[in-house]
């Protein structure tokens, strides 16, 4: 049998806090909602139209657990996917219908004006909120709807544990990845002010941004600055967004020290690459951001025991969607600070961290803490930097 001292943090009893006396379900946010009984909890998950209902408690579980770990409620939860899928698909028609009319729209416009059907930086956009907010979303859906409505008893147990990963992970605090989306949130609103008073549109990137001259960085500090920077309001919510989930993981598992050393290194790197093989200025934290998911990548797959496995495969399909959308957008994203930051990431993990068969985190030294802090120190100094140089 195995003991929970043999399993990783996640899968253990005591992974959620204990529970109260009775029925009832966590949301979101860690708020209880008693229950009456077994009927009106069922009750509560088939309603659940925002797919709150996170965790649940009942008189024989010692502390709170997933709705699919406890087979009684298994009907209770198709009924509710089959619902939340049907939402996906329609939320991810109305994207595509709005997205792709604004992308025929914008090249008919462009066809109008210059006599030629071509490409720009907002129809490429336009495609692009199309492709992440329409049909991946739609795509989705259609998946999960067609499993939920086949579902057989013991499949939505076996999908238990990388949703209890997941949702033990969502509640982990991560105050080094918090501190790096603040310095983002403070630089970004220093670049929209600074835009609104500037008559040049994006002179914030001459300012700070990643420019270049004979494959190198015109000057130095760039390198610092430019993650910090970002192109329009989507580019810094997809980034933030990537930032949130895989700085937590990687923070999480394999410490704070390592998350802010990878991050820097990678974004560094990811600057000396798209400096070498991109000639158009960059600015935006995607190197860092591949940086964590290579990082990720190498340490999960050499702490095989940490993760479920389809979590992993996760990271690799995040991973071709990013080399993907690469190749068809190449005219506006830099595949090179892409690939170097996560060849960076991955070469971190590698050389840093041996094989392990342990279920256990690494644990952390005091080179670590001094290395780390001093990268964290370093990504706030290029924050600061960044809103130094825009501010004039």
């Amino acid at each position: 049998m195995i003991t929970d001292a043999e399993l990783p943090v996640w899968a253990r009893a005591d992974a959620f806090s204990e529970a109260g006396p009775g029925w009832g379900w966590v949301d979101r946010k860690g708020r209880r909602v008693a229950c009456a009984g077994f009927e009106e909890l069922s009750q509560a998950i088939v309603k659940d139209a925002g797919a709150r209902v996170d965790l649940v408690w009942t008189p024989d579980a010692p502390g709170f657990v997933l709705p699919e770990e406890i087979p009684a409620l298994h009907p209770a939860l198709r009924e509710a996917r089959i619902r939340w899928a049907g939402w996906e698909i329609e939320e991810g028609k109305r994207q595509m219908l709005m997205f792709g009319a604004a992308f025929g729209v914008m090249l008919a416009w462009n066809g109008f004006r210059t006599g030629k059907i071509m490409a720009s930086g907002s129809t490429g956009l336009a495609l692009l909120l199309f492709l992440i907010l329409g049909f991946i979303p739609w795509y989705q859906g259609r998946k999960r709807l067609k499993k939920a409505r086949i579902w057989a008893a013991g499949e939505m147990a076996a999908d238990a544990p990388v949703l209890r990963f997941e949702t033990w992970l969502s509640i982990q605090k991560s105050p080094a990845t918090r501190l790096l989306l603040g310095l983002m949130v403070l630089v970004g609103l220093v670049q929209l002010v600074v835009e609104i008073r500037e008559p040049l549109p994006g002179a914030t990137f001459w300012m700070a941004g990643l420019t270049k001259s004979a494959g190198a960085a015109t000057d130095w500090w760039r390198l610092l600055t430019a993650p910090f920077l970002h192109g329009h309001w989507l580019h810094w919510l997809m980034n933030a967004s990537a930032l949130a989930y895989l700085g937590k993981r990687v923070e999480v598992f394999a410490r704070w020290p390592h998350f802010a050393m990878a991050f820097a290194i990678s974004a560094w790197i990811g600057g000396e690459a798209s400096a070498r093989y991109m000639k158009q200025l960059s600015v935006g934290a995607s190197g860092g951001l591949m940086g964590l998911l290579g990082f990720l990548l190498v340490f999960e797959s050499m702490h095989r025991l940490l993760v479920p496995e389809s979590a992993r495969r996760r990271l690799l399909a995040g991973v071709l969607l990013t080399a993907g959308i690469g190749v068809v957008f190449s005219h506006f994203i830099d595949n090179a600070a892409h690939a170097g930051g996560l060849v960076a990431g991955m070469g971190y993990a590698a050389l840093v961290f041996p094989k392990s068969s342990s279920p256990h985190r690494p644990r952390t030294t005091t080179v670590d803490v001094v290395l780390g802090g001093a990268a964290l120190g370093l990504l706030v100094c290029s924050a600061v930097l960044a809103c130094v140089k825009m501010l004039g």
